[in-house]
This record gives C-alpha cells, structure tokens and sequence, in this order.
C-alpha cells in the first residue's frame, strides 16, 4: 500500500472520532457544501490545509453530493527548500496541486512592524481571484477549532469586541464566491497526532519575517499558552468558549452593531419597562 493510502486509511480509521467525524458533523452542520459546488482546497503547505485536501478528497469519493475540487497552492515567496518541501509532500500524499506565484514576502518584509494581518488579508484576495479565473464557487481554508476560539479570545482581550471566526463567509469582493472552514470543529491537537502518527513533516509559517522574529511575542501564542494552562483546572473551557458564541443572550448584552445599525440597551429601555409595567398591573 502507498504511503498516501495509508495515511487516508488513518483519518477514516484511526482518527475516525477525533477529525473525520467532526469534519463531517461541521461540514452538514454548517451546511458547507452544496451540490455542484466547485471548491478550491487552499493549500499552505501546513498541516491544516493539508489534512483539509485529503479529508475533502475522500468525502468526494465516498459522500452522497457531487462537488469538484482543485488543489490551489500560492506560492507567495518559498524559499527553495521549503517549496521544494511543499512539493514533494504533495507528491506524497497524492495531491495534485496547482501552483501560482506572488511576490507577497517581497513586500511584506519591507514592513517594520507584524505584518500577519496584512499578509493573510493579501494572500486570501489572489486566492479568490485564481479560485474565480478556474470557476470555483468556493475556497476552502484550513482553520481548524483551537483557531476558532483563539480567535474570540484575541478579539476580546485585545480588540474590545465579541468577534468570531465564522464556518462561513459571504465574500464582499468576489461575486458569487464564499469562503468555508470544514476543520471548524477539528481540534489542533488531533491534527498534531495525525501528523505524527504518519510520520509525516509539513511547513509551518515559512515566512522570513517569523523565522526572525520570537515566536513567544505572538498575540495568538500568548491566547494558546492561556487556554492551556486554564484547561489544567478547568477541563472543558475550550469548549465552552465554544459553545458561548452559539448560545449569545441578547438581553443580557450592553451594545451589539452589524451592517446596518448599532444598538444599545438604553434604546428601548423605556419601552421595555413601560410594557414590564403594564403587564404586572
């Protein structure tokens, strides 16, 4: 058996419960995709995107809706070693990629301060646009649920806002196009087990800014360190983070804004305790 095949026997059998389940479960839950979808799978090169093409590969083999997918890699500046490294675990694992290239390291290492922000904002617009140029309806991105409550946490803590990490997303840009995140309720961890039980090695950034900077000033790397030591007394608090933006009590909430309007609870306070009044005459 080829090595590629036994690493997707591994997500349908041994990692069954912990990633091809919720995989799954995210996937219907969320309704993330739709019959005749054209996906386009965003491969990093990481473990995420990764894992993400060969679970999405095998649902078009084995599941009920007919969908299309490419393999869609940017290469926004590799270094030779670690394209040739990206290439070669592709080769791997069996995935057949299609590879553009950007200069986006070239212009983000001319910026003196954290440019992450700015880099993931520019590499998602070229990849909306290739997705669109090969008629895909959707991109496909690796984020998986340790991203997802980092996430909140880092809005809240940092940027004074309730914000999440949404399984989906209508694009602004790009008409007709979404964006979905099928690893939503995949935790970091089984990934990282995955990836050892197959004895496999992927990218992680391969950004020259990072590989000179410290990891340990990372704003999401400090969220990571405080959920893991908050989960040694309190077992489930992942989850729970979780489970709170799903479960948001309006009532209970000082001010909330969307596209349309911004409100606050004084709004209608009066009218709320005059009909309180009314009702218990």
């Amino acid at each position: 058996m080829e090595k590629y095949q036994l690493v997707e026997q591994s997500i349908i059998k041994k990692f069954r419960p912990l990633i091809w389940r919720m995989f799954i479960r995210a996937v219907d839950e969320y309704k993330l995709i739709e019959e005749n979808d054209k996906i386009a799978v965003c491969i990093s090169g990481g473990k995420d995107s990764m894992l993400l093409a060969k679970c999405l590969e095998e649902l078009q083999k084995h599941g009920n809706v007919h969908f299309d997918l490419v393999y869609l890699c940017m290469d926004p500046g590799y270094n030779k070693e670690n394209l040739d490294k990206l290439l070669n675990n592709a080769k791997t694992l069996n995935i057949p990629l299609e590879v553009f290239h950007t200069d986006i390291f070239k212009y983000i290492n001319t910026l003196e301060q954290s440019p992450c922000y700015l880099c993931a904002r520019m590499r998602r617009g070229y990849l909306y646009n290739e997705a669109k140029i090969r008629g895909c309806n959707k991109i496909a991105l690796g984020h998986h649920f340790d991203d997802v409550i980092e996430t909140v946490l880092m809005s809240l803590l940092y940027g004074a806002e309730y914000k999440t990490m949404m399984p989906k997303l209508i694009s602004k840009n790009f008409a007709n196009m979404e964006l979905i995140r099928p690893l939503y309720l995949v935790k970091e961890q089984s990934i990282i087990d995955w990836v050892k039980y197959n004895d496999l090695e992927f990218l992680k950034c391969a950004c020259q800014f990072t590989e000179n900077s410290n990891k340990d000033n990372s704003k999401r790397e400090e969220i990571k360190k405080l959920i893991a030591s908050l989960r040694k007394n309190y077992h489930d608090v992942d989850i729970n983070i979780f489970r709170s933006f799903h479960n948001v009590n309006l009532n209970t909430i000082i001010g909330y804004y969307d596209d349309n309007k911004r409100y606050n609870f004084l709004d209608d306070y009066d009218e709320k305790k005059a009909k309180v009044s009314k009702t218990n005459k």
